[in-house]
This record gives C-alpha cells, sequence and structure tokens, in this order.
C-alpha cells in the first residue's frame, strides 16, 4: 500500500486531499477548493468609478515577471487598489495537479466542502473514474456547487464572458504587479502553487459531474471490481459527512476524517464500525487547535503521553462518549447570540456569511429564541439562491440526522426551529438581495445569514459595504481566513467584527482513547500528530506522513484467503511432503473474486484420482534415486569427474543398457536427455517418487 498526502487542508472549508493506491487501483479522497485564495480578488466593483479607482499601476511600474526579485522594502503598505479587478479563478489543490486524472481509479468524498471541486477534476480529459459519495453529501454538494455558481455569474455579468478566464489577470505583466502578500496567496510560499488556479466550472460541468457519482446510504456495501469493497459510515461533522472503510483481499483499512463524537444535528461519529486493521487518520483539526494553544501561553498543551488511560474498553468508551465538546458549542453560540442581541439593541445590523448548514440551523434557533425572550422584533433573513432548497432538504432527510431531531419527527414537533418561524413570519427567505420580496419587506435593524464565508462572492459583499461604517453591527466570521486581507476592500471599518471557531474534528485528548478502542495493527498518522502516539507503548505500529510525499505501508498478509465449494473439496489428492508433516494437493476450477474474496468453484468435469505432478522443487537425493531407478531394471552410474565447464552444483547421471541417457541434475531444474520416450517417461516417474511436487 502506497499512501500520498497532497494537501492537509487548511479548516473546514477546505479538508485534506490525499492519494491511496492499494491492490493495484489508485483512490484519492476529496477534491476540495482553496476559498481562501479568494481574497486576492476584489469584490464586484459597486460602480465603475469604483474599478477605475486606484489601480495597481500606481504603486509599481510595469516589467517583466520576477518574483523572486521583487523586494518586499520597497512596496508600500497593501491597500484596496492591489487587488486584483477581474473575474476570480478558483484554487485547487496544487499537488493533485501533478497526478494524470485517468490513472485514477476511485474518488471518495467525505463532505460536502470536499465535493466542490469535483467538477474540475471531471471535466479534465481522460477521467474515469468511479466517484462514491453518501446520498445526502450529494445533494448538498449539488445545492453548494449550483450557489457558487449563481454567486460567480456576477462577476461574468459585469466583467463580460471570456472563453479564458485565467488570461485577464494572469499576464505576465500584471502578476508583476502583485503585492508580496498577494503573491504569497496566489502562488504560497514557495511560489510553487501557479498550476491550482482554475476558471469556474459551469453548470453543465456540475451535470455531467453528478452522472459519475453514485450514492450510498450508511453501512451500504458496494463493491468495485470485484476487489474492493467500500462501505461509508458517518462522521457526525455535518450532514451526509463520513468516514470510509475498504476492504480488499491482503488489507482491511479505515479512513478517519474529520470528525464529531457528538454533533447537534447530523448523525454521530460511528467510530465502532472503523475497527480495521489498518487505519489511516486525516483529521488535522487537533494540529490547528494545538497551534492556537502553543500560540497562547496562557493555556498549557495537554501530555497524553501521560495521560491515565485504563485498559478496559467500558473506560475508553465512556472517555470519548463525555460530551465536553458538546458543552463548548453550547457556550460558544450563547455567547455569540449574546452578541447579536446587543447588535440590534443598540440599533445595528448582525451579518452571518457562515457556509455551515449544521451551524446555521443552530444559530437560527438560539437567535430566534433570544430575541423573543427579549421581546425583540427583529426580522431574520436568509438570503442565497438555494436556501429555499437548502431548508427544505434539511427537514427532509430525518435519516441523516441525530436522534434528538429524529425524536422531534417522532412526536409529532419540527424538527426545526425554523418551520414556526416561516409560519410566524419572522424569517424570511429569499433568493437574492435584489429581490422583490425582499424590497418590500426589508426593515433595519435585522439579522442576515447569506453566503459567501470568503466575504469576495454573493450578497455578503453588498451587505458588507451598506453596514461596514456602522459602529452598531456586528459581522460574524468563522476561522480560516486573514481577517485583514479579506476586509480589505470594506475599510475603514467601523463594524464589529466576532471571530470565532466551530469544533471541525477530534479533539487531541480523545486521539489515543480512540485507537486504543478501534484495536489496529497499523497507524497511518500525520507526521506533527505523531507525538500524540507513544509507539513503546502502543500495541500498533506507527507510520507517519507529511504533506506531498508518499509512504509505502507493507502487508501484514503475505498470502490471500480462499473459499472453496465442498464438491470441489471432497475430489482433492492429498500428497505429503518429504520434508515437514505437510499434505499438498493440485487445485483444478474456475477462480473468482468476487467482494474481495477469493472462490473457487468444481468445473463441470470430472477430476481424475490420481493427478500427475505438474510442478516439483528440491533436489532429488541422488541414492534414493539410482535405488529406484534399479528398482524398474534401469541401470545408472553418477559421473565421477567433473570437468571444469561445468559447475559444482551439478550432478550427472550416466543411464546404461540398450538406450542410453543422461540425467542432469541442476541447482534450478532437472534436464533428462533420452531418445526412448518410454524410458523418458520411466525415468520421470522415478524423479516424482523422490521429489516433493504437486
Amino acid at each position: 500500500m502506497e499512501f500520498t498526502c497532497l494537501s492537509k487542508g487548511g479548516c473546514f472549508y477546505m479538508p485534506p486531499c490525499h492519494m491511496l493506491n492499494v491492490c493495484g487501483f489508485r483512490i484519492q479522497f476529496d477534491c476540495p477548493v482553496d476559498f481562501s485564495a479568494l481574497s486576492i480578488f476584489s469584490p464586484v466593483p459597486s460602480d465603475l468609478d469604483v474599478l477605475s479607482d486606484k489601480e495597481p499601476s500606481s504603486h509599481l511600474g510595469h516589467g517583466s515577471l520576477d518574483l523572486d526579485n521583487v523586494s518586499d522594502e520597497t512596496e508600500k503598505p497593501l491597500d484596496v487598489g492591489y487587488l486584483i479587478k477581474a473575474e476570480p479563478c478558483y484554487k485547487i489543490i496544487k499537488n493533485l495537479c501533478l497526478w494524470n486524472p485517468s490513472f485514477t481509479n476511485i474518488v471518495l468524498i467525505s463532505s460536502p466542502m470536499g465535493m466542490l471541486g469535483l467538477p474540475f477534476l471531471t471535466r479534465e480529459k481522460g477521467f474515469s473514474a468511479k466517484i462514491y459519495v453518501t446520498e445526502a453529501t450529494a445533494r448538498l454538494g449539488k445545492i453548494m456547487m449550483d450557489d457558487l455558481i449563481a454567486m460567480h455569474m456576477e462577476f461574468k455579468q459585469f466583467y463580460g464572458s471570456e472563453d479564458d478566464a485565467i488570461s485577464q489577470w494572469m499576464r505576465q505583466e500584471d502578476l508583476s504587479l502583485l503585492h508580496h502578500k498577494l503573491r504569497e496567496v496566489a502562488f504560497g510560499q514557495d511560489r510553487a502553487d501557479f498550476g491550482g488556479w482554475m476558471p469556474m466550472y459551469s453548470a453543465a460541468d456540475v451535470k455531467d459531474c453528478m452522472q459519475k457519482v453514485e450514492t450510498l446510504r450508511y453501512g451500504e456495501e458496494t463493491c468495485y471490481n470485484g476487489t474492493l469493497v467500500i462501505k461509508a459510515f458517518s462522521s457526525g461533522l455535518e450532514i451526509g459527512s463520513c468516514n470510509w472503510t475498504i476492504n480488499c483481499p491482503k488489507r482491511d483499512i479505515a479512513y478517519i476524517s474529520s470528525s464529531i463524537f457528538f454533533s447537534s444535528n447530523a448523525m454521530d461519529f460511528d467510530y465502532l464500525a472503523l475497527q480495521k486493521e489498518t487505519i489511516i487518520y486525516s483529521d488535522f483539526s487537533s494540529l490547528a487547535f494545538m497551534n492556537d494553544v502553543e500560540n497562547d501561553t496562557r493555556v498549557s498543551l495537554i501530555d497524553n503521553t501521560l495521560l491515565p488511560l485504563s485498559s478496559k474498553e467500558e473506560t475508553l468508551a465512556n472517555l470519548l462518549s463525555y460530551p465536553a465538546e458538546t458543552v463548548e458549542e453550547s457556550e460558544k453560540l450563547y455567547f455569540i447570540c449574546s452578541c447579536a442581541i446587543q447588535s440590534v439593541e443598540s440599533g445595528g445590523s448582525v451579518l452571518i456569511p457562515i457556509n455551515r448548514l449544521g451551524v446555521n440551523l443552530q444559530l437560527l434557533e438560539q437567535i430566534s429564541a433570544s430575541l423573543d425572550y427579549s421581546d425583540l422584533k427583529v426580522p431574520i433573513y436568509f438570503i442565497s439562491s438555494v436556501a429555499e432548497e437548502l431548508l427544505t432538504f434539511a427537514n427532509a432527510i430525518p435519516e441523516w440526522l441525530c436522534r434528538q431531531r429524529q425524536h422531534k419527527l417522532f412526536s409529532g414537533e419540527p424538527m426545526f426551529t425554523f418551520v414556526e418561524l416561516l409560519k410566524e413570519n419572522k424569517l424570511h427567505v429569499v433568493p437574492a438581495i435584489h429581490s422583490p420580496k425582499l424590497l418590500i419587506n426589508w426593515q433595519e435593524p435585522c439579522i442576515v445569514f447569506c453566503p459567501h464565508w470568503s466575504l469576495r462572492l454573493g450578497p455578503v459583499v453588498h451587505l458588507l459595504r451598506r453596514w461596514c461604517g456602522d459602529p452598531s453591527s456586528l459581522l460574524v466570521l468563522e476561522k480560516g481566513l486573514d481577517v485583514e486581507l479579506s476586509l480589505l476592500p470594506f475599510k475603514p471599518m467601523s463594524m464589529k467584527v466576532l471571530q470565532c471557531s466551530f469544533q471541525s474534528g477530534i479533539k487531541q485528548e480523545k486521539v489515543r482513547p480512540l485507537l486504543k478502542v478501534l484495536q489496529p495493527k497499523i497507524v497511518v498518522l500525520p507526521e506533527n500528530l505523531s507525538r500524540l502516539i507513544n509507539t513503546n507503548t502502543e500495541s500498533f505500529t506507527v507510520f507517519t506522513y507529511s504533506e506531498g510525499k508518499s509512504l509505502h505501508v507493507p502487508n501484514l498478509k503475505d498470502s490471500s484467503e480462499l473459499e472453496i465449494a465442498s464438491d470441489s473439496a471432497m475430489s482433492f489428492c492429498w500428497r505429503k511432503l518429504h520434508q515437514g508433516n505437510i499434505n499438498i494437493t493440485r487445485l483444478k476450477g474456475e477462480l473468482s473474486l468476487n467482494c474481495g474474496k477469493f472462490k473457487l468453484f468444481s468445473e463441470n468435469t470430472q477430476v481424475a484420482m490420481y493427478q500427475r505432478p505438474l510442478v516439483h522443487w528440491g533436489q532429488p537425493n541422488l541414492e534414493k534415486l539410482l535405488t529406484v531407478l534399479s528398482k524398474m531394471g534401469i541401470e545408472g552410474s553418477v559421473q565421477q569427474e567433473m570437468s571444469d565447464a561445468e559447475p559444482n552444483d551439478v550432478h550427472v547421471i550416466h543411464i546404461h543398457g540398450l538406450t542410453k541417457g543422461v540425467i542432469e541434475i541442476q541447482e534450478s531444474r532437472t534436464i533428462i536427455s533420452v531418445v526412448d520416450k518410454t524410458l523418458s517417461a520411466q525415468i520421470f516417474n522415478a524423479l516424482d517418487s523422490v521429489m516433493d511436487g504437486v
């Protein structure tokens, strides 16, 4: 098995991407888009005067592209004039561009965010891989891709349609004008990400992509090429998000993506289904938490090597089921709601551009309850081209939701609060900022949920321009963005900004207990996370990986199991080996590989009771061979003197009589040289009787 980390991701909106070679098949995990890179582009200008204001040429002169020789010291401070004013392109995984898509056999999608880059991949020439994704993720991912296309259309309408969108801003003279901070985002710190930029896909690309997708339910089994058995199990991260298990003839693999043990919306993390001999751990959220802790001197880093763990599985399970994260998330949501209430009480509005369906549903419930408690008549707007479709989708998939939501359904209650809010006209769902329904019902102060998280697309751009100068208004952002760069087009910024992080994976203190419960034999861990595992005390072997490098993981099984039909087993002719107490036989039948298991079915032809051996091994004992030949009436003698041309490990037996012959015994083969076919057959039978064969 060979494992390659193409990208360790960055946050919830950009999950990791990997490539796995197993049993001769290439499997790709997820295909995300780096939306944080959109910050180098300017939002659609509000008027033509803004477009001509502060051109980049006023900061730097034109010249040839020399990214290495531009000095940061000679540049002026970054301002809005440096942002690229053109139709944006989208940044995918740079290392993915180095792999030929025609050689990929399978793509496994773990979350809706890991699906947004798929149309870039499926439109590549030669792509023919099978794409597996859960039903809920496929539906949610399709909705998000349609919304992305709708938001991008605003750029096309402003700048006009171009056959090659990249040519608008990636001209050599324009790239040389980029500020060094923008160059770092565009090309990476090593300036090697140039090939990762792609023009936006079309609705036809999305339709073609979805035709290549095969959907699965949790726990449903699918078999690829008769060899790989693939299943999806809930990860708890988002509605429809999953982890994967792959069973093949010589290895059982569990792939753990970002997971949450307890979710307020999605089905809980089904970690017991991941008890496989090999685990690929791809949850990088604990590393992000470690970086935050290391940057905060007030918090001490937990040393998990000293964490006392009981060997009892019940104790480990209790540690995993301890809902500390749920309490922490509830307190976080309560704090956001309290800040929102303070803003509207002071006459300001609240803008929430968070692209997590689960988090938005929770905030909607908490904020509406807080408004009722405070007796505030403040409207809530959900502005998106797919807002109505999203809410309908969430209310129609109880089998993908957590038990608490399902219990509400069985009790006759609405699963989500937005159902009642819509009936009471407290929540207004509109497709666009210029919708007549919104213009008629618009009222300030208000609370608005809308895309896009990057602050470059969608209704958030127009609303942020409207409220950025209001010190009473509040902008709620999720971590993962460069706030200074993202808010650059909206400066001067008087609006309050609340940046928060939501749970996006397994906490670091639960990594070791989880692995102890799963009891794998091999664990493949990120290099920076391996310090959480003390390999001297654990019962499994740890292999570490890093971004851009391939890791070879040896097989635990040297052979494969074979299921044999009972009628074939009854007809075996067993032969006992001369060396060791082992019986051996030759198989004859139809070999089948199905669902990762080899099976041997009997043929219709009758099997003979005695089968002449086809393969022999080892060297015959010369004395025994001469004795057997003598009993057959064949006299022979071993050549006493060896010529210089013959090696020392070659023995020659001369056959005497009316018909002469030679038996040459070499290290790897025995040659019978006789003119008479009958005598040749007799000599073969003599060799067969003194050698192991089948």
